[in-house]
């Protein structure tokens, strides 16, 4: 049975932990909101982005674009895979980044002609433990996620994917669906399908692009690609921020069942010494009413 002391000093530690957890909440709180409302800062423009890709087509549709498979192309496209992997570089956040890296892991050995880019510290100790070759890190990213570090990371790419080092583009990333379910996927980036952005509605005003409608669409595609990255590094950012939030809520629950216990187990203790002294007392007293 401990004493009381050790039950004292194991409420004070836990105590302890609670105040950090609860400041570890609300930190990730703070962190997703920030976060979020960044995201919704830049949502207009890369809509106007994808509407205006939307009106090219509607006005061309049999237009060619690197970017885009070929007219009457099938989707069945070898050659080399590049996969962007975006985790965390903490943990701290449940499962959220094991569950990323399965689904990376997955895809790398369902198609072995693939180059890792990595996003978070989390990911790329994880590769290289386990001896998969990254391509690239991309460090300090995870953590703060901005629209600057979402085009460099395009910049690349599509560097790669204009000299035809890389034929296809995926990233595997947490989508945080509806501000509430997070849902890890991978999404191909890179070559689009001409069916995202086919409309059937009729176009009722004439526009001209100069100097050419791929010139237009090879201008504004980077752009429309560097928004669905930086959307894909906020959401697995909120989702980070909001298992962190789960598992520190849990954590406080575990911590309150524990205090109790504890307090219980003390208040125990606490009588059976009490109790104790009172019949060491009386036997002393009876004791020397003995001898009187």
């Amino acid at each position: 049975m401990d004493n009381i002391k050790d039950i004292k000093n194991r409420i004070e530690s836990i105590r302890d932990t609670k105040k950090i957890t609860n400041a570890m909440y609300l930190i990730a709180s703070t962190k997703m909101r920030k976060a979020k409302s960044d995201l919704d800062k830049t949502r207009p423009y890369f809509s106007a982005v994808q509407a205006e890709i939307k009106r090219l087509f509607r006005i061309a549709g049999d237009v060619e674009s690197k970017y885009f498979y070929p007219v009457n192309a099938s989707e069945k496209l070898n050659g080399t895979y590049g996969i962007l992997v975006i985790t965390a570089d903490k943990g701290l956040a449940g499962a959220y980044n094991q569950n990323v890296l399965k689904l990376a892991q997955k895809m790398i050995s369902e198609h072995e002609d693939s180059k890792l880019f990595v996003v978070g510290e989390y990911g790329r100790q994880y590769f290289m433990q386990h001896r998969i070759p990254i391509e690239r890190s991309f460090l300090y990213t995870a953590q703060n996620p901005t629209l600057q570090r979402a085009r460099e990371i395009c910049t690349l790419l599509l560097s790669l994917f204009d000299e035809r080092k890389l034929d296809k583009i995926f990233v595997v990333y947490t989508d945080f669906k509806n501000g509430q379910k997070e849902e890890v996927q991978s999404a191909r980036l890179l070559p689009f399908h001409r069916s995202q952005f086919m409309s059937q509605d009729e176009v009722s005003t004439k526009f001209e692009y100069e100097p050419t409608v791929v010139d237009v669409l090879d201008h504004i595609i980077p752009s429309y690609v560097a928004g669905f990255v930086y959307s894909a590094l906020v959401d697995s950012y909120c989702c980070e921020q909001n298992a962190r939030m789960t598992a520190m809520s849990s954590a406080n629950e575990n911590a309150e069942e524990i205090l109790a216990e504890l307090s219980l187990e003390f208040n125990r203790v606490r009588q059976a010494a009490i109790t104790q002294e009172i019949t060491e007392v009386s036997s002393g007293a009876k004791s020397l009413r003995n001898r009187n």
